[in-house]
């Protein structure tokens, strides 16, 4: 891989954005390197949890603008797949079988903002900047914005998408857009022992039921949800890791997942 790199240690797969002179833009060739790389951890066995972060000052600065200029003399079609391929990616992050954290080391902006929100859990810095800038240049915001909607209401998503304002990574932090904030010392470590917590301490059969039924649900309707809901309960009391996990309390004994 050209642009980023994967690694697995200690049951974390690392997933690192490797275009730092670019700030880490989203280019065609980015976005398909990090299909891959996730695909790989869906499927690593050696990988419990996976770890999106990047080198350089930048995390992710959003859409190459010299590719997105290029785009501009494709046809409709070229550019319906060239966004779809783009979908497809914050899709396979949003419903991966694996918890994701992003590690935010510098600014997340636009596309970069987007690709933050899809992740699970994500901590940053006091010094990083969060927004979605797309309407300040005439384009829009259009992939990011259904998955902000659900991440955190109307209200909020249209204060930034609207405003294309820049906001601190404590009012990102107040918003619900990102998690917890770490010192720059402290953000490594921070990310890896709340990994590792959920490493230890998490079935990772059932974190992958609960972020399946979290991406399903909030498009069904009331009953159709809960029957969802009532089949995968009773599905879950079947499984394996529900059965160790119920006799390991009941018998008052330490379980290491």
């Amino acid at each position: 891989m050209n642009y980023l790199k994967y690694e697995v240690i200690n049951r974390i797969a690392f997933i690192t954005l490797n275009r730092p002179e670019k700030r880490n833009a989203l280019s065609h060739e980015l976005v398909s390197e990090l299909m891959e790389a996730f695909d790989a951890a869906s499927i690593d066995e050696a990988a419990k949890i996976v770890v999106l972060c990047a080198e350089g000052e930048a995390f992710c600065a959003g859409a190459d603008l010299a590719y997105l200029q290029k785009l501009q003399s494709f046809s409709y079609e070229e550019n319906v797949a060239d966004s779809n391929h783009l979908k497809d990616l914050f899709l396979k992050i949003y419903t991966l079988n694996k918890v994701v954290i992003a590690q935010i080391q510098g600014h997340a902006l636009a596309g970069g903002c987007g690709l933050a929100a899809v992740c699970d859990f994500s901590f940053t810095v006091p010094e990083a900047k969060f927004g979605y800038t797309e309407v300040r240049i005439g384009f829009i915001p259009a992939i990011v914005m259904v998955f902000l909607l659900r991440r955190i209401g109307e209200g909020k998503s249209k204060q930034l998408l609207l405003s294309g304002d820049l906001i601190s990574a404590e009012e990102a932090c107040n918003l619900g857009l990102v998690n917890y904030l770490s010192t720059v010392e402290s953000l490594e470590q921070d990310v890896l022992d709340f990994a590792n917590k959920l490493i230890r301490s998490n079935s990772a059969q059932s974190m992958a039921a609960t972020k399946q039924m979290v991406a399903a649900v909030q498009s069904m309707p009331l009953t159709e949800a809960l029957n969802y809901a009532s089949s995968m309960n009773a599905k879950a009391r079947g499984s394996e890791d529900c059965q160790r996990g119920i006799a390991a309390f009941l018998n008052k004994e330490k379980l290491i997942w």
